[in-house]
Protein backbone atom coordinates (compact mmCIF):
# COMPACT_ATOMS: atom_id res chain seq x y z
CA UNK A 1 0.00 0.00 0.00
CA UNK A 2 1.34 3.43 -1.00
CA UNK A 3 0.35 6.83 0.32
CA UNK A 4 1.49 8.55 -2.86
CA UNK A 5 -0.93 9.12 -5.71
CA UNK A 6 -0.47 6.25 -8.19
CA UNK A 7 0.22 6.37 -11.88
CA UNK A 8 -2.60 5.06 -14.05
CA UNK A 9 -2.33 2.79 -17.09
CA UNK A 10 -5.38 2.80 -19.33
CA UNK A 11 -5.42 -0.63 -20.96
CA UNK A 12 -6.59 0.63 -24.37
CA UNK A 13 -8.39 -1.31 -27.09
CA UNK A 14 -9.54 -4.57 -25.46
CA UNK A 15 -9.00 -6.55 -28.67
CA UNK A 16 -5.41 -5.33 -28.94
CA UNK A 17 -2.21 -5.94 -27.03
CA UNK A 18 -2.66 -3.21 -24.39
CA UNK A 19 -4.27 -5.47 -21.75
CA UNK A 20 -1.62 -8.18 -22.08
CA UNK A 21 1.29 -5.71 -22.06
CA UNK A 22 -0.02 -4.40 -18.73
CA UNK A 23 -0.35 -7.95 -17.40
CA UNK A 24 3.18 -8.83 -18.57
CA UNK A 25 4.66 -5.91 -16.64
CA UNK A 26 2.61 -6.89 -13.59
CA UNK A 27 3.82 -10.49 -13.81
CA UNK A 28 7.43 -9.28 -13.91
CA UNK A 29 6.89 -6.98 -10.91
CA UNK A 30 7.64 -3.88 -12.98
CA UNK A 31 4.61 -1.74 -12.12
CA UNK A 32 5.01 -0.65 -8.49
CA UNK A 33 3.03 2.48 -7.63
CA UNK A 34 0.64 1.90 -10.54
CA UNK A 35 -3.04 1.13 -11.06
CA UNK A 36 -4.67 -0.08 -14.28
CA UNK A 37 -7.97 1.25 -15.60
CA UNK A 38 -9.99 -1.37 -17.45
CA UNK A 39 -12.38 -4.29 -17.19
CA UNK A 40 -11.15 -6.62 -14.42
CA UNK A 41 -12.94 -9.69 -15.78
CA UNK A 42 -11.41 -9.17 -19.22
CA UNK A 43 -7.96 -8.81 -17.65
CA UNK A 44 -8.44 -12.01 -15.62
CA UNK A 45 -9.50 -13.88 -18.75
CA UNK A 46 -6.52 -12.52 -20.68
CA UNK A 47 -4.10 -13.49 -17.90
CA UNK A 48 -5.50 -17.04 -17.90
CA UNK A 49 -5.29 -17.25 -21.69
CA UNK A 50 -1.63 -16.21 -21.63
CA UNK A 51 -0.73 -18.34 -18.63
CA UNK A 52 0.36 -15.30 -16.60
CA UNK A 53 0.32 -15.72 -12.83
CA UNK A 54 -1.25 -12.34 -12.08
CA UNK A 55 -3.90 -11.69 -9.45
CA UNK A 56 -6.29 -9.02 -10.73
CA UNK A 57 -7.71 -7.00 -7.84
CA UNK A 58 -10.65 -4.61 -8.04
CA UNK A 59 -10.10 -1.31 -6.22
CA UNK A 60 -12.20 1.76 -5.58
CA UNK A 61 -11.23 4.61 -7.95
CA UNK A 62 -9.24 7.19 -6.02
CA UNK A 63 -7.90 4.66 -3.51
CA UNK A 64 -4.15 4.35 -2.92
CA UNK A 65 -3.93 0.56 -3.26
CA UNK A 66 -1.30 -0.19 -5.91
CA UNK A 67 0.33 -3.06 -7.76
CA UNK A 68 2.85 -5.53 -6.40
CA UNK A 69 4.74 -8.34 -8.16
CA UNK A 70 2.16 -10.73 -9.57
CA UNK A 71 -0.68 -8.42 -8.56
CA UNK A 72 -2.54 -5.97 -10.81
CA UNK A 73 -4.80 -3.45 -9.08
CA UNK A 74 -7.60 -2.19 -11.34
CA UNK A 75 -9.99 0.73 -11.19
CA UNK A 76 -12.95 -0.87 -12.97
CA UNK A 77 -14.65 0.14 -16.18
CA UNK A 78 -17.09 -2.32 -17.73
CA UNK A 79 -16.83 -3.63 -21.28
CA UNK A 80 -20.07 -3.20 -23.20
CA UNK A 81 -19.64 -6.68 -24.70
CA UNK A 82 -17.03 -9.42 -24.13
CA UNK A 83 -13.80 -8.81 -26.03
CA UNK A 84 -11.82 -11.38 -28.00
CA UNK A 85 -8.13 -10.82 -28.80
CA UNK A 86 -7.71 -9.62 -32.36
CA UNK A 87 -11.44 -9.09 -32.98
CA UNK A 88 -12.53 -5.44 -33.00
CA UNK A 89 -16.02 -4.61 -31.72
CA UNK A 90 -17.32 -1.04 -32.20
CA UNK A 91 -19.73 -1.56 -29.30
CA UNK A 92 -16.76 -1.24 -26.93
CA UNK A 93 -15.71 2.18 -28.24
CA UNK A 94 -17.47 3.89 -25.34
CA UNK A 95 -15.63 1.66 -22.89
CA UNK A 96 -12.24 2.75 -24.25
CA UNK A 97 -13.15 6.43 -23.94
CA UNK A 98 -14.53 5.82 -20.45
CA UNK A 99 -11.16 4.51 -19.28
CA UNK A 100 -9.53 7.69 -20.58
CA UNK A 101 -12.07 9.88 -18.83
CA UNK A 102 -11.54 8.06 -15.53
CA UNK A 103 -7.80 8.69 -15.83
CA UNK A 104 -8.16 12.36 -16.77
CA UNK A 105 -10.58 13.00 -13.90
CA UNK A 106 -8.27 11.26 -11.43
CA UNK A 107 -5.25 13.29 -12.54
CA UNK A 108 -7.14 16.56 -12.38
CA UNK A 109 -8.53 15.74 -8.95
CA UNK A 110 -5.15 14.78 -7.54
CA UNK A 111 -6.00 11.08 -7.20
CA UNK A 112 -3.36 10.09 -9.77
CA UNK A 113 0.09 11.49 -10.52
CA UNK A 114 0.09 10.74 -14.26
CA UNK A 115 -1.60 8.68 -16.94
CA UNK A 116 0.01 6.20 -19.34
CA UNK A 117 -2.09 5.05 -22.27
CA UNK A 118 -1.94 1.71 -24.03
CA UNK A 119 -2.88 1.85 -27.73
CA UNK A 120 -6.41 2.29 -28.98
CA UNK A 121 -7.88 1.78 -32.44
CA UNK A 122 -9.12 5.03 -33.99
CA UNK A 123 -11.17 3.36 -36.70
CA UNK A 124 -13.27 1.24 -34.37
CA UNK A 125 -13.97 4.21 -32.09
CA UNK A 126 -15.23 6.17 -35.11
CA UNK A 127 -17.35 3.18 -36.13
CA UNK A 128 -18.64 2.96 -32.56
CA UNK A 129 -20.40 6.31 -32.80
CA UNK A 130 -17.67 8.90 -32.32
CA UNK A 131 -17.15 10.25 -35.87
CA UNK A 132 -15.01 13.20 -34.81
CA UNK A 133 -12.45 11.12 -32.93
CA UNK A 134 -8.94 11.52 -34.35
CA UNK A 135 -6.75 10.12 -31.57
CA UNK A 136 -5.59 10.26 -27.98
CA UNK A 137 -3.78 13.57 -28.40
CA UNK A 138 -6.73 15.55 -29.71
CA UNK A 139 -9.20 13.88 -27.34
CA UNK A 140 -7.04 14.79 -24.35
CA UNK A 141 -6.73 18.37 -25.58
CA UNK A 142 -10.51 18.71 -25.61
CA UNK A 143 -11.04 16.78 -22.37
CA UNK A 144 -8.60 19.07 -20.55
CA UNK A 145 -9.98 22.24 -22.14
CA UNK A 146 -6.71 23.54 -23.59
CA UNK A 147 -6.32 25.26 -26.95
CA UNK A 148 -3.21 23.50 -28.24
CA UNK A 149 -1.17 20.42 -27.45
CA UNK A 150 1.96 19.00 -29.01
CA UNK A 151 2.78 15.38 -29.74
CA UNK A 152 6.40 14.58 -28.88
CA UNK A 153 7.99 11.16 -29.36
CA UNK A 154 11.44 10.36 -28.10
CA UNK A 155 13.70 7.36 -27.98
CA UNK A 156 14.67 6.00 -24.57
CA UNK A 157 18.04 7.74 -24.11
CA UNK A 158 16.66 11.06 -25.31
CA UNK A 159 13.79 10.86 -22.83
CA UNK A 160 15.93 11.29 -19.76
CA UNK A 161 19.17 12.92 -20.85
CA UNK A 162 19.66 16.62 -20.21
CA UNK A 163 22.26 16.81 -22.96
CA UNK A 164 21.54 17.28 -26.62
CA UNK A 165 24.75 15.50 -27.58
CA UNK A 166 23.22 12.33 -28.96
CA UNK A 167 25.12 9.20 -28.03
CA UNK A 168 24.05 7.67 -31.32
CA UNK A 169 21.86 8.31 -34.30
CA UNK A 170 19.00 6.44 -32.60
CA UNK A 171 18.61 9.06 -29.85
CA UNK A 172 15.98 11.50 -31.01
CA UNK A 173 13.12 13.79 -29.93
CA UNK A 174 10.54 14.64 -32.57
CA UNK A 175 7.51 16.91 -32.16
CA UNK A 176 4.73 17.49 -34.68
CA UNK A 177 2.98 20.61 -35.96
CA UNK A 178 0.06 18.50 -37.21
CA UNK A 179 -0.88 15.05 -35.98
CA UNK A 180 -3.64 12.73 -37.20
CA UNK A 181 -4.75 14.22 -40.49
CA UNK A 182 -5.15 12.88 -44.02
CA UNK A 183 -2.12 13.95 -46.01
CA UNK A 184 -4.18 16.09 -48.39
CA UNK A 185 -5.32 18.20 -45.39
CA UNK A 186 -1.87 18.81 -43.91
CA UNK A 187 -0.86 21.92 -45.85
CA UNK A 188 -4.08 23.75 -44.96
CA UNK A 189 -3.57 22.93 -41.28
CA UNK A 190 -0.10 24.50 -41.18
CA UNK A 191 -0.79 28.11 -40.28
CA UNK A 192 1.35 30.90 -38.89
CA UNK A 193 -0.47 30.78 -35.55
CA UNK A 194 -0.20 26.99 -35.31
CA UNK A 195 3.55 26.96 -35.95
CA UNK A 196 4.15 29.73 -33.41
CA UNK A 197 1.98 28.09 -30.73
CA UNK A 198 3.53 24.65 -31.22
CA UNK A 199 7.04 26.12 -31.16
CA UNK A 200 6.36 27.93 -27.88
CA UNK A 201 4.83 24.85 -26.23
CA UNK A 202 7.67 22.64 -27.38
CA UNK A 203 10.35 25.00 -26.09
CA UNK A 204 8.56 25.55 -22.78
CA UNK A 205 8.14 21.86 -22.01
CA UNK A 206 11.67 21.00 -23.10
CA UNK A 207 12.70 23.47 -20.40
CA UNK A 208 10.23 22.47 -17.69
CA UNK A 209 9.80 18.75 -18.35
CA UNK A 210 13.24 17.77 -19.67
CA UNK A 211 15.44 20.25 -17.83
CA UNK A 212 16.93 21.86 -20.96
CA UNK A 213 17.67 25.46 -20.02
CA UNK A 214 17.93 26.79 -23.58
CA UNK A 215 16.53 24.15 -25.96
CA UNK A 216 17.68 24.15 -29.55
CA UNK A 217 15.01 23.19 -32.06
CA UNK A 218 15.46 22.32 -35.74
CA UNK A 219 12.36 22.68 -37.92
CA UNK A 220 11.53 20.70 -41.04
CA UNK A 221 10.15 22.34 -44.13
CA UNK A 222 6.89 21.01 -45.51
CA UNK A 223 7.93 20.64 -49.13
CA UNK A 224 10.86 18.85 -50.76
CA UNK A 225 14.07 20.87 -50.33
CA UNK A 226 12.11 23.11 -47.92
CA UNK A 227 10.30 24.61 -50.90
CA UNK A 228 13.48 25.57 -52.78
CA UNK A 229 12.79 29.31 -52.60
CA UNK A 230 9.18 28.87 -53.61
CA UNK A 231 9.76 26.70 -56.68
CA UNK A 232 8.47 23.58 -54.90
CA UNK A 233 5.77 25.21 -52.78
CA UNK A 234 5.26 28.51 -50.97
CA UNK A 235 4.36 27.32 -47.47
CA UNK A 236 7.92 27.92 -46.25
CA UNK A 237 8.05 31.49 -47.60
CA UNK A 238 4.51 32.52 -46.70
CA UNK A 239 3.95 30.72 -43.37
CA UNK A 240 6.81 28.77 -41.83
CA UNK A 241 9.67 31.28 -42.17
CA UNK A 242 7.63 34.21 -40.78
CA UNK A 243 6.50 32.02 -37.86
CA UNK A 244 10.05 30.92 -37.08
CA UNK A 245 11.28 34.51 -37.29
CA UNK A 246 8.62 35.45 -34.73
CA UNK A 247 9.83 32.69 -32.41
CA UNK A 248 13.44 33.84 -32.80
CA UNK A 249 12.36 37.39 -31.94
CA UNK A 250 10.94 35.97 -28.68
CA UNK A 251 14.38 34.54 -27.86
CA UNK A 252 13.98 30.92 -28.94
CA UNK A 253 16.87 29.06 -30.55
CA UNK A 254 15.33 27.90 -33.82
CA UNK A 255 16.96 26.50 -36.95
CA UNK A 256 15.15 26.16 -40.24
CA UNK A 257 13.08 25.42 -42.09
CA UNK A 258 15.45 22.71 -43.26
CA UNK A 259 14.92 19.95 -45.85
CA UNK A 260 13.54 16.95 -43.98
CA UNK A 261 15.50 14.48 -46.09
CA UNK A 262 18.82 15.79 -44.75
CA UNK A 263 17.83 17.17 -41.33
CA UNK A 264 17.53 13.65 -39.86
CA UNK A 265 21.22 12.85 -40.18
CA UNK A 266 23.76 12.74 -37.33
CA UNK A 267 25.67 15.76 -38.66
CA UNK A 268 22.60 17.98 -38.45
CA UNK A 269 21.28 16.53 -35.19
CA UNK A 270 24.45 16.85 -33.12
CA UNK A 271 23.60 20.34 -31.80
CA UNK A 272 19.83 19.91 -31.68
CA UNK A 273 17.61 19.08 -28.69
CA UNK A 274 14.46 18.37 -30.70
CA UNK A 275 13.17 18.31 -34.25
CA UNK A 276 9.83 19.89 -35.12
CA UNK A 277 8.28 18.09 -38.10
CA UNK A 278 5.36 19.41 -40.09
CA UNK A 279 3.31 16.21 -40.22
CA UNK A 280 3.00 12.76 -38.68
CA UNK A 281 4.95 10.48 -41.00
CA UNK A 282 7.58 13.09 -41.87
CA UNK A 283 8.96 12.87 -38.35
CA UNK A 284 7.74 9.63 -36.86
CA UNK A 285 8.84 7.32 -39.68
CA UNK A 286 12.42 8.34 -38.94
CA UNK A 287 12.04 8.11 -35.15
CA UNK A 288 10.42 4.70 -35.27
CA UNK A 289 13.10 3.39 -37.59
CA UNK A 290 15.70 4.68 -35.13
CA UNK A 291 14.12 3.27 -31.99
CA UNK A 292 10.83 1.42 -32.45
CA UNK A 293 9.81 -0.27 -29.23
CA UNK A 294 12.37 1.81 -27.34
CA UNK A 295 10.43 5.09 -27.46
CA UNK A 296 7.49 6.80 -25.81
CA UNK A 297 4.99 9.49 -26.66
CA UNK A 298 4.32 12.50 -24.43
CA UNK A 299 1.57 15.06 -24.89
CA UNK A 300 2.93 18.53 -24.19
CA UNK A 301 0.69 21.42 -23.15
CA UNK A 302 -1.70 19.48 -20.89
CA UNK A 303 -2.36 20.34 -17.22
CA UNK A 304 -1.43 16.71 -16.42
CA UNK A 305 1.28 14.22 -17.31
CA UNK A 306 0.38 11.82 -20.13
CA UNK A 307 2.69 9.40 -21.88
CA UNK A 308 2.01 6.53 -24.24
CA UNK A 309 3.56 3.73 -26.23
CA UNK A 310 5.12 4.24 -29.65
CA UNK A 311 3.05 1.53 -31.37
CA UNK A 312 -0.49 0.54 -32.23
CA UNK A 313 -2.91 -2.17 -31.17
CA UNK A 314 -1.08 -4.98 -33.05
CA UNK A 315 -4.25 -7.03 -33.46
CA UNK A 316 -2.38 -9.88 -35.14
CA UNK A 317 -0.28 -10.34 -31.99
CA UNK A 318 -3.08 -10.02 -29.46
CA UNK A 319 -3.70 -13.03 -27.24
CA UNK A 320 -0.54 -14.82 -28.33
CA UNK A 321 1.80 -13.68 -25.55
CA UNK A 322 4.53 -12.57 -27.96
CA UNK A 323 4.04 -8.79 -27.88
CA UNK A 324 6.93 -6.73 -26.49
CA UNK A 325 6.03 -4.67 -23.39
CA UNK A 326 9.19 -2.55 -23.56
CA UNK A 327 7.61 0.61 -24.99
CA UNK A 328 4.93 0.54 -22.29
CA UNK A 329 7.72 0.18 -19.74
CA UNK A 330 9.55 3.16 -21.26
CA UNK A 331 6.34 5.22 -21.20
CA UNK A 332 5.76 4.28 -17.57
CA UNK A 333 9.31 5.21 -16.55
CA UNK A 334 8.98 8.54 -18.35
CA UNK A 335 5.65 9.27 -16.67
CA UNK A 336 7.22 8.62 -13.26
CA UNK A 337 10.07 11.04 -14.00
CA UNK A 338 7.79 13.76 -15.34
CA UNK A 339 5.33 13.39 -12.46
CA UNK A 340 8.20 13.72 -9.97
CA UNK A 341 9.52 16.80 -11.77
CA UNK A 342 6.07 18.37 -11.80
CA UNK A 343 5.58 17.62 -8.11
CA UNK A 344 8.98 19.12 -7.22
CA UNK A 345 8.26 22.22 -9.29
CA UNK A 346 4.90 22.71 -7.57
CA UNK A 347 6.52 22.26 -4.13
CA UNK A 348 9.17 24.85 -4.98
CA UNK A 349 6.69 27.44 -6.26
Amino acid sequence: MSHRAPLLITTGEPAGIGPELTLMLAAKGLLGNVVAVGDPDMLRERAELLGLAVEVVNAVPGSREVCAPGRLVVWPAALREPALPGVLNPVNAGYVLETLQIAVDACQQGHAAAMVTAPLHKGVIIQGGYPDFTGHTEWLRDACGVDEVVMLLATDNALHTQSSRWEGSGDLRVALVTTHLPLRDVADAITYDRVVQVGRLLAADLQHQFGLAAPRIAVCGLNPHAGEDGHLGREELDIIIPALNALRAEGFDIQGPLPADTLFTPRHLVDVDAVLAMYHDQGLAVLKYAGFGQAANITLGLPLVRTSVDHGTALSLAGRGIADPNSLGVALALAKRLAAQRSNAMSAS
